[in-house]
């Protein structure tokens, strides 16, 4: 284990009081530390991103975490957000040109919620911005009210696509998952493969179909609580393998 392979977790820029921060939940840096047995560096979202070339020399892996706030909707040729809505443009100046980069370089990508969301506004896809307005689909928000433990517990199942890679790492076709976002896909990227969908048609898994090393996303938080959920543990566990092998690649060149 004197070689964890190095996974970058996309920040989020904040305030904290009044200065502009770059965060990361917990949840997500466990999860890459201990579900995918990795070790876990946070990478700032600056007004001038960092070089992108430099950071896949860095990393075996990046993860694309859940956000408070939504892709900017001029992003995927989408009309202008409610009044109120929370936008991070410092995270879509890093977020979106990464995700295509490290795609295109093999380097693992895992992607959450607004991750995932910004997955598929990098392959040309567009967003619904508010779901719950949608005929025909649910709302698939949580309740601000609840404990954490009430919003992140699984409440609703989705259908797995067989033979896909999701239903090789979950080893089922039907899973339950929890529900905290009022975003989701309208339309789906180019080269895109779907492996999951919720009952009202609601996409809520897909992977990447021609990339060269794990390039997945999922709607839902595997993070939360990832150890106490089967399907959470196989997915990190995919994700930390797909990590390792490009970690021990790159070390054989140098040897």
């Amino acid at each position: 284990m004197s070689h964890l392979p190095i996974v970058g977790v996309c920040a989020d820029r904040k305030l904290i009081g009044q200065h502009p921060s770059h965060t990361v939940a917990e949840k997500y840096i466990t999860a890459v530390t201990g579900g995918a047995g990795a070790f876990a560096v946070l990478l700032p979202v600056l007004e001038t991103p960092q070089s992108i070339a430099r950071t896949l020399e860095l990393v075996d892996g990046l993860l694309f975490p859940g956000s408070y706030s939504n892709v900017e909707p001029h992003r995927y040729g989408g009309a202008p957000s409610e009044h109120g809505t929370l936008h991070d443009p410092h995270r879509d100046n890093t977020a979106l040109p990464l995700i295509d980069a490290a795609i295109k370089a093999g380097v693992p990508v895992l992607a959450i919620c607004r991750g995932f969301q910004e997955m598929n506004v990098v392959r040309g896809g567009t967003l619904h911005q508010r779901v719950h307005a949608v005929e025909g689909l649910n709302d698939h928000r949580e309740n601000h009210d609840d404990p954490l433990d009430r919003q992140y517990a699984p409440s609703h199942p989705v259908h797995v696509v067989p033979d896909g890679i999701l239903h090789r790492i979950a080893g089922a076709l039907d899973i339950q998952v929890n529900s905290l976002h009022g975003q989701g896909v309208d339309k789906l990227g180019n080269g895109l493969t779907v492996e999951a969908t919720a009952a009202d048609g609601l996409i809520e898994a897909f992977s990447v179909t021609d990339a060269q090393a794990f390039a997945f996303a999922v709607q839902w938080h595997p993070e939360w609580k990832y150890a106490q959920d089967a399907v959470s543990s196989a997915l990190f566990a995919a994700f930390g393998e797909a990590c390792r092998k490009r970690s021990e690649a790159r070390l054989a060149t140098h040897e």
